[in-house]
Formats: C-alpha cells, structure tokens, sequence
C-alpha cells in the first residue's frame, strides 16, 4: 500500500534554497513505512507543505501557542461522520528548521527529512509524545521504522567535525 502524497513547496522567497529537500517519490517511501508498521492498510492520502520560517512561525503560534517556527507540524483529518475519506491528513515541515537541526545533529539532511515525515505520520495516525509513556512508544517506533528502511536511531545525535 503505497499513500498518495500531495506535495506542496511553499519556500519563503528571501531564504536561501535548503539542502537535501526531498521528491514526492521520497516523501511516499517514508509515508509508507509508518503507515506499513502500524498495520494501516487502508488507502490514504496526506499533503506535506514545505515551508519556510515565517510560515511555520506563524502556524506554531496560531495552533500551538508557541513563539517560532518548528521542524513539523502535524494536522490529522477530522472526517465528517458517516461519510468515509481516505484523507490522513497535512504535514506543514519546515526546510530551513530541518537543515538546521541536522547539521546541528550530525545527521545527513535525508536522513532527517525521514524522520520528520515518519513522526508526522505517526501523529496523524494518533501517536504522541506528551506523556513519557506514549513518547517513548512512539520514540521506539520511530526508530524501528527507520531502521527498517535503512536510517540510523534519529535520538543518537553524533558530533560532526
């Protein structure tokens, strides 16, 4: 079951282009593996909307209360009841915040574009890192999937030279 990824780059013009930005191609391979290891076997479609600082600011601000911009925010789809859509969900991820954190993590930009569309997905699919509990089942999972498709454990952070 492969989802189907809506792509959307909504790059502030003023910020330099960030490196390592994924295809739609890249995007679904990762989308699939969450989905796949959570057993979600219904068709599902998700929107990832790359986006600069200023919109992620903006975004964080008006649905979480909190100041700046963040790596992903995870929107899920709120079916009308009765009326069954394939819908997940969107995922607004900022470029300039992932590269940021992966040159500061030691981590390729791939790699952590990964990891941001895997825990995204999992948020859409209801996992939350509120409570120690759920974060660390969610953490496992995360690192589960990723391992299976061939990333390393995104919470070791490794120093770069």
């Amino acid at each position: 079951m492969n989802p189907v990824v809506d792509l959307q780059l909504a790059l502030d013009d003023e910020e330099p282009p960030s490196p390592g930005l994924p295809d739609e191609t890249q995007l679904q391979t990762w989308a699939a593996a969450a989905l796949a290891a959570t057993q979600h076997t219904d068709d599902s479609e998700l929107t990832v909307r790359i986006v600069g600082e200023a919109e992620s600011a903006e975004l964080n601000q008006a649905y979480r209360d909190k100041a700046g911009p963040t790596n992903v925010l995870s929107f899920p789809f709120e079916p009308i009841p009765g009326i069954p859509l394939p819908l997940l969900g969107d995922l607004v991820i900022c470029a300039p915040v992932v590269a940021r954190e992966a040159q500061e993590q030691g981590k390729t930009a791939q790699a952590h574009w990964a990891h941001m569309v895997v825990h995204g997905v999992l948020h859409l699919l209801g996992y939350d890192h509120i409570e120690t509990a759920e974060a660390e089942a969610m953490e496992a999972l995360e690192i589960a999937i990723l391992s299976d498709i061939g990333y390393d454990n995104p919470y070791e952070e490794t120093q770069t030279s």
